[in-house]
């Protein structure tokens, strides 16, 4: 076994305990299938700014964070080797469980409070035909850590550190209503 399936094998052993200890929440389908994201409820505290629709996120406003279930894209594909195909299956996972995220966030009680959505990542590429916006993070520091704490699955999902040293950390947002207008289909979630 190759240390990459052994680190993933453990990752899998440890994630059920990480969910557990994150406040984190799974959105599932009618058929009760995982989307990628897990999701929690966070304020805001960086810089405030505009998005593209006019929506204004400021310091303290409510967000739906989002999170990839990372060791679950990880072992979907871990045995692709061409970076465009992982690429490509990524972005179509994303794009499948937006609906999800719509409707998630439709039934959710803080909804009214809630401005959008909120994400943290290094993959920059098919974010805007997604919908969302892309902000680096101002502090120096912060966007270090960050980064840092992403190196870990760059590498087991990338054969390259130079990929991970060139994609930028940035904040991804989308608006509660652009998310609603793209994806807001009537899909029933648990």
């Amino acid at each position: 076994m190759s240390l990459r399936l052994t680190i993933l094998w453990i990752w899998k052993l440890i994630d059920p305990l990480f969910y557990s200890c994150s406040r984190l929440h799974y959105i599932y389908d009618d058929k009760n299938n995982q989307s990628v994201f897990r999701v929690r409820i966070t304020k805001y505290k960086g810089e405030n700014f505009t998005l593209s629709d006019g929506t204004m996120i400021n310091r303290n406003d409510l967000l739906l964070k989002i999170h990839l279930h990372n060791v679950r894209l990880l072992n979907d594909y871990v045995r692709i080797k061409n970076d465009l195909k992982r690429a490509r299956l990524m972005y179509k996972l994303v794009l499948n469980s937006m609906p999800l995220l719509a409707s998630y966030l439709k039934a959710h009680p803080e909804e009214a409070n809630i401005k959008g959505i909120i994400g943290i990542t290094t993959i920059n590429k098919g974010i805007r035909s997604l919908g969302f916006d892309s902000i680096p993070p101002a502090n120096r520091l912060y966007r270090y850590i960050k980064k840092l704490g992403q190196l870990p699955i760059s590498l087991l999902s990338s054969n390259s550190y130079k990929h991970f040293q060139k994609n930028g950390l940035t904040y991804l947002f989308l608006s509660k209503e652009k998310l609603y207008e793209k994806y807001g289909r009537n899909s029933s979630i648990k």
